[in-house]
């Protein structure tokens, strides 16, 4: 039995409280995985998992010796990468999570950059707006915009993203430029709804150092990023984007942008981990992106 292998397997049944799941996220037969359990097992002389039809769950002695596990994995995966060559040329498979409108304004333009230092790094990418499980999807670390709700989980906040009032050039030749929010109530708006809590969110602004909420009427209404941009851009109504999201749009004049005069307030950048340790090719990840936000206009701190 190699011990290392079969602590790894034991920490992702835990994680995931299956033996297929884990089985998956290692690539490795179910059979292994059941029979290095199994072994480990044996050779610790205690049982770590209690196993039934439905479902695995970790016994009392099962759950410290995780902890140990994910501590001795983590200072090997440290050791490894305070080597030279691993330091320089950190190696293997990370799952990165985002929304699919970041990954292709942000993301995926600048990704190249990340090979060319990085490249036996492979990026396996996630692209969903809404509240993932990290352990139990096996994701190394989210990228996510917005307030976060509490977890346990490791959240790190890197940068601020500037939002913008903009519509159509169409839409506002035929129904105006608004000056002021008492005018901006009258207009119609792409209204973007949260895939995750099904909550509209309405246009905010900083008056007076608090924020006044502006609810539109519009009569479409979207839970993608992507989709709610281009709704703008078609001139369905004014729409409130991440300028970082638009800036190309504005520049080619396709946006307009309405109501500069305005503060708004900017929307969260994060990054989110399910442990405070990581594997030298998630940090090395986490350091280029955090690095490629603070060289941005639109999301420096």
């Amino acid at each position: 039995m190699d011990r290392l292998q079969a602590m790894e397997v034991f920490t992702r049944v835990v994680e995931t409280n299956s033996f297929s799941k884990a089985a998956e996220l290692l690539d490795l037969p179910r059979g292994s995985v059941s029979n290095l359990i199994q072994a480990l097992e044996e050779h610790v002389g205690v049982r770590l998992l209690n196993r039934t039809t439905r479902q695995v769950s970790v016994t009392e002695d099962g759950a410290l010796y995780y902890e140990r596990c994910v501590g001795i994995l983590s200072e090997i995966s440290d050791a490894e990468s305070s080597l030279s060559n691993k330091r320089q040329s950190p190696a293997g498979t990370i799952r990165v999570d985002t929304s699919g409108t970041l990954a292709k304004v942000l993301l995926l333009p600048a990704l190249g950059d990340f090979y060319r230092q990085y490249p036996e790094i492979d990026v396996r990418l996630g692209l969903a707006d809404r509240n993932i499980d990290l352990i139990q999807d096996g994701v190394d670390c989210v990228i996510r915009m917005g307030a976060l709700e509490e977890s346990s989980l490791v959240a790190r906040r890197i940068g601020n993203s500037r939002i913008t009032t903009c519509a159509s050039p169409a839409y506002l030749a035929e129904h105006g430029i608004p000056t002021t929010l008492e005018e901006l109530r009258e207009h119609r708006a792409v209204n973007y709804v949260s895939a995750r809590s099904g909550k509209v969110f309405p246009f905010e602004y900083e008056v007076n150092g608090e924020v006044v909420k502006v609810a539109l009427e519009g009569g479409l209404s979207v839970n993608d990023g992507t989709v709610y941009i281009t709704a703008g851009v078609l001139g369905y109504g004014i729409i409130q984007p991440s300028r970082f999201m638009v800036a190309e749009m504005i520049e080619r004049g396709e946006l307009q942008e309405i109501l500069t005069s305005y503060k708004i307030p900017s929307t969260p950048l994060s990054l989110v981990y399910p442990h405070r340790r990581m594997s030298s090719r998630v940090r090395a990840f986490t350091e280029w992106f955090t690095e490629l936000t603070n060289r941005h206009p639109d999301l420096g701190r």
